[in-house]
């Protein structure tokens, strides 16, 4: 239905999708709650926010509702995805407090950040055929596509965050099925600390959250 009205309900967010973005789940809602446990006790701080791989927006926009006095930077690697995401941006609201970047990753980025956050393709790319009719006809594949095994974009996003990270800063990162062990072996690779997992609404691990 989300694709063809073209619209999104994300954290009580209304937003606005295309086919050049990934059609944002209630599931990816785990990252919002993992910020807001993790940084409760910052919610009113000038923070530094980062979304990487932005595709709609609706990560930062529903940070940035919640975390008022915080700034955001959102970088995708599609042009058509970073139109989306300003659109969404400034609908609710935040466009002045956000700045919206094509890039790859964290190229060309400068911090420190307080919180990098990151919903990335992690369908391992021999799984792609197999999906959903709805993810696999209607999702860009770009938002999908995690590699041989689904984590590629992990292998970039974790050991990049390191440099761009405040102290104490948080990397919040979404995975898919069974990959927890997999992402959580590549932060200790990096030295990351306070190793966190959290589940989605149907009781899966969803989401990982590390600390320098």
């Amino acid at each position: 239905m989300s694709r063809i009205v073209g619209e999104r309900e994300f954290w009580s967010l209304s937003l606005e999708i295309s086919p050049h973005v990934f059609d944002p789940r209630p599931e990816s809602e785990s990252i919002i709650d993992a910020a807001i446990s993790i940084l409760s006790d910052r919610r009113d701080n000038a923070s530094r926010i980062l979304d990487l791989g932005v595709g709609s927006g609706a990560l930062l926009c529903a940070l940035l509702t919640e975390f008022a006095n915080a700034r955001g930077v959102g970088v995708d690697i599609s042009a058509d995805a970073a139109n989306m995401a300003r659109g969404n941006v400034d609908a609710c609201g935040h466009s002045h407090r956000v700045e919206i970047r094509v890039g790859d990753w964290t190229q060309g980025l400068a911090g420190p950040f307080d919180l990098i956050v990151a919903n990335p393709p992690y369908i391992p790319t021999v799984d792609l055929p197999r999906l959903p009719r709805e993810v696999r006809d209607f999702d860009p594949w770009l938002a999908l596509d995690g590699g041989f095994d689904g984590l590629a974009a992990f292998r970039r996003i974790i050991p990049e965050a390191r440099s761009l990270l405040a102290p104490g800063g948080w990397l919040i990162a979404e995975f898919g099925q069974a990959q927890a062990a997999g992402v959580i072996a590549i932060t200790k690779l990096y030295d990351f600390a306070n190793t966190i997992t959290y589940q989605d609404l149907a009781g899966r691990e969803r989401v990982v959250a590390v600390r320098l």
